[in-house]
């Protein structure tokens, strides 16, 4: 069996980019990796598969470990492929001549072949000149907060996906999935409290624009070796400004919801690593972790 990690990372997103495989099994470790200038991250994470797959005979038994989700969650689940068609086309017709399986891997967890991958890739992305600094949107000339004026911006279609994690007791988390805790379900009950969460985004974080939401939806997966529940909230508006603020609040209102309905029998429960996951539209370009 041969294993392959992969990354992807980009300065500016579009920017310069840099992309990295690490193939293990074929008596060595393979280091391949190398770089694009004006691109995205998510045509770094796909390349980075693309080259190692390629590199690797036909007809093998493989196994790729990403730490995106974009790529892992297109090639499982059929996401949606708005974009980087010339590269899925091509990474298509690769996997049909191999066994190929995907393991997500998350990021900078510690495994050592995911950080390397991680470590050339970006070296790559720095190679390419031409990275400016952007002033702070939400600072005018005399470093006062500001609102941003979007008024001449178009509407667009925009979407956001953001995650996070409870971490609990093993008990605490059997008795979410067993529907038993004594207040009720739930995760019904935290999937409707994200959802509000989102469409109130702009009245709880100050600089937000009011947005016209156009869907909303929280997911949950157990994971019991980690004794947590992984929260994903995706948000989706046609606006002039993105939606990750609101992806990221109703992760969170979510978060707090199973803290409050569970704290009565784990006073011990955390809430950990809420962050963007991946972000469609806008004139800054995608973003994916």
């Amino acid at each position: 069996m041969i294993h392959i990690y992969t990354d992807g990372a980009c300065s500016g997103n579009p920017g310069s980019g840099g992309w990295a495989a690490l193939i293990v099994g074929c008596g060595e470790t393979i280091k391949l990796h190398g770089g694009e200038v004006d691109t995205t991250n998510n045509r770094m994470e796909i390349l980075a598969v693309l080259k190692g797959l390629e590199h690797i005979p036909m007809h093998s038994e493989v196994t790729v470990f990403s730490d995106s989700m974009y790529v892992i969650n297109t090639m499982t689940k059929n996401w949606k492929r708005n974009k980087n068609t010339d590269l899925w086309e091509r990474l298509d017709t690769v996997v049909q001549n191999r066994s190929v399986n995907w393991e997500w891997v998350k990021g900078h967890s510690g495994n050592p072949l995911n950080e390397e991958a991680d470590r050339l890739a970006y070296g790559e992305s720095k190679k390419v000149n031409g990275i400016q600094e952007k002033p702070l949107s939400h600072i005018d000339q005399s470093g006062k907060a500001r609102m941003v004026d979007v008024g001449e911006k178009a509407l667009t279609k925009r979407s956001a996906v953001a995650s996070g994690s409870v971490r609990m007791l093993p008990e605490t988390l059997e008795l979410i999935k067993s529907h038993l805790m004594k207040k009720g379900d739930v995760l019904s009950t935290a999937r409707i409290a994200g959802i509000l969460g989102a469409k109130n985004t702009s009245q709880l974080i100050p600089l937000c624009h009011p947005l016209p939401i156009d869907s909303v939806e929280i997911e949950f997966e157990f994971s019991e070796d980690n004794s947590e529940l992984v929260i994903f909230g995706s948000a989706s508006t046609t606006a002039k400004t993105g939606v990750e603020m609101e992806a990221l609040t109703a992760v969170s209102v979510a978060a707090l919801t199973i803290y409050d309905m569970c704290k009565s029998v784990d006073k011990g429960i955390s809430i950990d690593k809420i962050r963007l996951v991946e972000k469609t539209g806008g004139s800054s370009g995608d973003f994916i972790e």
